[in-house]
């Protein structure tokens, strides 16, 4: 590879001295030369490389590049090896960064833009974490060019994210999901959708919303009682539809599930792949994808109205708060209060670490706490600390004058 930076060691007027500097040519294609103002060799030679390695760009050719060609680069190089979903983030953080700061040149960047782009999506009302997740996802794209040789340094790299409490995990109690499954047969949704399956096989699975709703008659194992959670190609008869290969993982099913899907199954028309997607709705889908109308981002969610036809539930279970997703947390919640150790509950949560299972996923159940507040008051029986608290008026060592 030619080098883009020559060290000249450039003699004096007079001859008997002279001094380094360096010759290149910048963003515009002119020959530059800077003087080093020193004769020390190995300080040249330093100072010649670094210069060296700002004006290299990887495979691109060196130059000018703004933020937006940099994400264009990055993401050409990442489409095969990402999720969907990540692609997605990557470039609604870039923009995002983009409409604040403006598409600069990225070398240009440094902390101080962070800290502009941080105080911008605060003042508009996004949630501190909301926001960190937006500057992890900046300071991976800096990373990315670091090690395709485009950055030295990443200018995040001591950028603090917004802090941000942990919250409460929300979860459906007992009573709660008894009444949403109810809910969903009360409402007759099922002769669209068989709702109450929906929620039941979430219930007993923890699956995500995409995989739910992804999941084909092959993916159930009705002899092991068991569902796996595996991708889809882009075939005849499926739409692409991608996971993290973390995420790949086999869930149990009870045997009240495997009856009502054995039910479904038997009642479900032939040719139909998919457990949770209608026939109409699929033949739709389908007609959609030979006219080249269906997108991967669809298909993370085939099933149409879903968010709309789940609040219309919780509304008629009598139910305030809850998302979807909550089913899902409910279900982790309920497989460590009832034994599972933390790596079990971890692998099948389809997560890399526990540390995200415990911080978004888990709640203390209800009864835990009844439970532990027994427990407590049985420890105390006895104890006489336990009975000068309730008798105030006496003190430690007997009536007081």
């Amino acid at each position: 590879m030619n080098k883009l930076v020559r060290l000249w060691k450039r003699p004096s007027r007079d001859g008997k001295n002279f001094s380094y500097v360096l010759i290149y040519r910048d963003e515009q294609g002119k020959i530059r030369y800077e003087s080093l103002g020193h004769t020390d060799g190995q300080k040249a030679k330093r100072q010649c490389a670094k210069k060296e390695r700002k004006l290299k760009m990887g495979y691109v050719e060196p130059g000018y590049m703004r933020i937006h060609d940099l994400l264009k680069n990055s993401l050409q190089r990442s489409r095969r090896s990402i999720a969907e979903g990540t692609y997605q983030e990557y470039d609604t953080a870039v923009r995002q960064f983009i409409q604040v700061i403006g598409d600069v040149d990225y070398r240009a960047i440094c902390q101080e833009h962070g800290e502009q782009f941080i105080r911008a999506y605060l003042n508009k009302g996004n949630r501190p974490a909301t926001v960190a997740k937006k500057v992890a996802t900046l300071k991976r794209q800096f990373n990315l060019a670091i090690e395709r040789h485009q950055l030295e340094d990443n200018p995040f790299r001591h950028l603090k994210k917004p802090k941000a409490p942990d919250g409460e995990i929300h979860v459906y109690s007992d009573e709660e999901c008894d009444q949403l499954v109810k809910a969903a047969r009360d409402l007759k949704i099922g002769k669209r959708y068989r709702w109450d399956m929906i929620l039941l096989t979430d219930l007993c699975t923890g699956m995500r919303r995409g995989e739910l709703l992804n999941t084909t008659w092959r993916d159930v194992d009705f002899a092991g009682q068991k569902i796996h959670v595996a991708p889809k190609d882009e075939t005849e008869k499926t739409w692409i539809w991608k996971i993290k290969d973390t995420d790949r993982r086999s869930l149990p099913l009870t045997d009240e599930v495997v009856r009502i899907l054995i039910e479904h199954q038997t009642a479900q028309p032939e040719g139909y792949p998919y457990v949770f997607v209608t026939p109409k709705r699929y033949d739709n889908i389908q007609r959609l994808r030979r006219l080249g109308k269906w997108s991967v981002r669809q298909g993370k969610c085939p099933m149409s109205n879903f968010r709309y036809q789940f609040l219309k539930i919780l509304a008629h279970a009598g139910i305030d708060e809850g998302t979807f997703h909550d089913l899902r947390k409910t279900c982790i919640t309920n497989w460590f209060a009832y034994g599972l150790t933390e790596y079990e509950v971890m692998i099948l949560a389809g997560h890399a670490s526990f540390e995200t299972t415990r911080r978004f996923y888990m709640a203390v159940r209800k009864d835990i706490i009844e439970r532990a507040r027994k427990a407590s008051a049985e420890a105390l029986q006895g104890i006489f600390v336990a009975q000068a608290l309730r008798t105030p008026a006496e003190g430690c060592f007997g009536k007081t004058s």
